[in-house]
């Protein structure tokens, strides 16, 4: 059966995307807060914020991404907890398919939804004034690691979707992953803080991952804040990955 398993991710990948294009709204509300929030922040609270950026918009786009990404997994968590609720799950379990290409299924559809989610909101940016000296190469590093950032969040809704008793209990899981970005460097320095709560933003993963995507933005050397960023996205990758597999396998047996 392994030897289908990329067929299978396949007709999963193709199930997931066609609920996602049946029910747009979804992408939508994904979009709308952050993008809310960015005009919220630069054109209201912008002018008394100090950033040490000319352009406030330039300053903030990376923490309203990572915002972005993780209300938008929230929805693998609702879909993979009603596939489960509905009994589709285990109608797969009885069909001869990959196992994993379930899960894989919903996994890279939240890839696919959060990245035109991501790209809209860069266009909103764009309107507002963001700009850009990165190459191509720059770019391609801040989409790898956001690509790699909404991976790592989507094993951990999986998890949570997967082990849920209740719909609230399944995309609840996301508010404190939305609250993160606030205390990291996303909106102001960390040194504007009080020590105790630097000392926590500054040793959490998202101010690593905002202050390499500034940087590759800015066209500016990423120093040591790209390992971070790696080691963060990495180690919650597999963890998480590990956890919703054995939660899906546990799951699997009991029935």
């Amino acid at each position: 059966m392994n030897e289908h398993f990329f067929s299978d991710m396949g007709v999963m990948l193709g199930r997931s995307m066609r609920h996602i294009l049946r029910s747009m709204d979804t992408i939508f509300t994904v979009c709308i807060t952050p993008i809310a929030m960015m005009l919220l922040f630069v054109y209201v609270f912008g002018g008394a914020i100090q950033s040490g950026a000319d352009n406030y918009v330039n300053y903030l786009l990376p923490g309203i991404l990572l915002i972005a990404v993780a209300s938008g997994i929230s929805y693998t968590a609702y879909r993979l907890f009603l596939d489960k609720q509905r009994g589709i799950i285990e109608r797969f379990h009885s069909m001869p398919v990959a196992r994993s290409s379930v899960l894989w299924g919903h996994v890279l559809t939240s890839v696919v939804s959060n990245v035109i989610s991501i790209t809209v909101i860069i266009l909103a940016a764009l309107i507002m004034g963001f700009r850009s000296s990165a190459g191509v190469l720059s770019w391609l590093a801040v989409a790898g690691i956001l690509v790699l950032f909404t991976l790592a969040l989507t094993w951990v809704a999986a998890i949570a979707g997967l082990s849920a008793k209740s719909m609230e209990g399944a995309t609840a899981f996301s508010y404190p992953l939305i609250f993160l970005p606030f205390i990291s460097s996303a909106f102001v320095p960390t040194d504007t803080m009080p020590s105790a709560v630097r000392a926590f933003a500054e040793n959490q993963p998202v101010t690593s991952i905002v202050e390499t995507i500034r940087a590759l933005l800015a066209g500016q050397a990423v120093g040591h804040d790209i390992w971070a960023a790696l080691a963060w996205c990495l180690g919650i990758l597999i963890v998480a990955y590990a956890g919703a597999v054995r939660t899906y396998k546990s799951q699997s047996s009991h029935r």
